[in-house]
């Protein structure tokens, strides 16, 4: 029993070893989410406070002197940062979780386990540094919208690249659970 047990623990840690890069990117989406919940905590006025100066730094160009339009992009700046923190950890844990399932699966082939880590990994990290991004520059364009729209090169391939690496977990998940094993395979 115990050259069995050794051999799928050496298994299991080859196939999270191909797994490793987008195993850290999720842990580090991960720490990104939840370093910016505890900036919140800590430092909850002074980022309001700088969304605030950067948005009256350009009151007359952008807003046209506008007062309540500004307290409504500081606002919503402020709301696209808790996005961050929570997608980052959110998404960190799920990519996580599905790197963990991908590596304990035996079918796929080390680089397929490694791309599909890889996609989850950059994706999750782009997609929450995403909503960050779009936090400092609203107040700036004067407009949620336009930030976002300035930042579509980094949302939608973050959001293609966790799909399609959910999709992959999925796909491959439902292999191994749900057809016969490989010939050869134990």
């Amino acid at each position: 029993m115990g050259s069995s047990s050794k051999t799928t623990h050496d298994d299991f840690g080859q196939r999270m070893r191909a797994s490793r890069w987008g195993a850290m990117l999720a842990l580090l989406t991960i720490l990104f989410g939840f370093g910016l919940g505890g900036l919140f905590g800590a430092l909850e006025g002074v980022l309001k406070g700088e969304l605030e100066a950067r948005a009256e730094a350009v009151r007359d160009s952008v807003y046209a002197g506008d007062a309540e339009k500004q307290k409504s992009v500081v606002d919503k700046s402020w709301s696209y940062y808790q996005r961050a923190h929570l997608h980052g950890g959110a998404i960190g844990v799920v990519s996580l979780c599905s790197i963990l399932l991908l590596a304990s699966l035996r079918r796929p082939k080390n680089g397929l386990r490694s791309l599909i880590a890889w996609a989850l990994g950059i994706g999750g990290l782009g997609y929450a540094s995403f909503w960050l991004l779009a936090a400092r520059s609203a107040v700036q364009l004067g407009s949620a919208g336009l930030a976002k729209d300035s930042l579509e090169w980094l949302a939608v391939p973050s959001a293609g690249l966790l799909l399609s690496g959910m999709g992959g977990v999925a796909a491959l998940a439902l292999l191994e659970w749900f057809t016969p094993p490989r010939q050869g395979a134990a």
